[in-house]
């Protein structure tokens, strides 16, 4: 099954959230995901019940000292794994720099380690456009963009947008993506006024399913409990359920034809990622 990652450069719009939903749907669907919190943050570790000793247990293991990604891989006891973040990570960047190598590690060890297969991966970054979020993207079949309904959502969405349509020619396709629009509120004028907007925009790559604000999805995380374990008849619940049933009837869950990542695509990722002001800033 796909690799997705849940990226938006906005913060405080659902990512995590989302991330540790669909990975909840996924599990109670039998599809037993693995998630990878690449975020410093740790929240979707935190959120998962999963407790680490150190960054030794932690991603940052992967690249600091080889580590098979699959020596990290943590049991949730939700029917669904872990590999999870540490605060460490947030060195990544300036340890291990903007290159192609940095940039396409993630993508490899996932197909050289056979950790996705039959099975789905989540991948959770943070909003910060580093080498992070862009090897997640690199390592993504698909992204999916929560977008909360407030007044700067269209515009952080354009950001993203441009940020994905920047990276098609280095990856050589137009990435597949999905809007999702968060903290819907039925009652108020400007979520619909907003979500209109971004189906007149987007069109069919706005998901049709919108995930309400709810007391349930702001009360989980303090449980430390997805919403399907917190509130299982929740309105929460609902939408994240057929937040699920949607992706998976439009095959959003269904992979690209996928190979080793080839020498072409790293010699002309390379430069474009490796960093000049101008080539950068078309990314922010």
């Amino acid at each position: 099954m796909a690799r997705i990652t849940v990226f938006n450069q906005k913060g405080g719009v659902g990512k995590t959230t989302t991330a540790l939903n669909l990975a909840a749907a996924l599990a109670r669907a039998g599809e037993h995901p693995l998630a990878i919190d690449l975020d410093p943050q740790a929240h979707l570790t935190a959120l998962s019940g999963v407790t680490i000793n150190g960054a030794e247990e932690s991603l940052y293991a992967h690249y600091r000292d080889n580590k098979p990604l699959a020596s990290l891989v943590k049991d949730t006891g939700r029917g669904w794994q872990l590999v999870p973040a540490h605060l460490e990570l947030s060195k990544i960047d300036t340890q291990f720099g903007k290159g192609p190598n940095a940039l396409n590690r993630l993508k490899t060890a996932l197909i050289r380690e056979q950790l996705n297969g039959a099975r789905p991966v989540i991948i959770d970054c943070c909003p910060l456009l580093g080498v992070m979020s862009l090897s997640a993207i690199f390592a993504a079949d698909k992204v999916l963009v929560p977008v909360s309904a407030d007044y700067l959502a269209v515009k952080g969405a354009l950001q993203v947008e441009k940020t994905l349509n920047a990276l098609g020619p280095v990856l050589k396709k137009r990435i597949q993506r999905r809007y999702v629009i968060t903290r819907f509120d039925a009652r108020r004028k400007m979520s619909w006024e907003i979500y209109n907007s971004f189906r007149s925009k987007f069109g069919a790559d706005v998901c049709e399913t919108k995930i309400s604000e709810s007391v349930s999805l702001a009360e989980s995380p303090f449980a430390e409990k997805d919403v399907f374990d917190h509130a299982p008849s929740s309105r929460g619940a609902r939408d994240y359920q057929a937040l699920y049933d949607e992706l998976k009837s439009n095959n959003f869950l269904q992979p690209d034809i996928e190979e080793m990542p080839r020498p072409a695509l790293v010699g002309h990722a390379g430069p474009f990622l490796a960093g000049t002001p101008h080539q950068l800033a078309t990314l922010r």
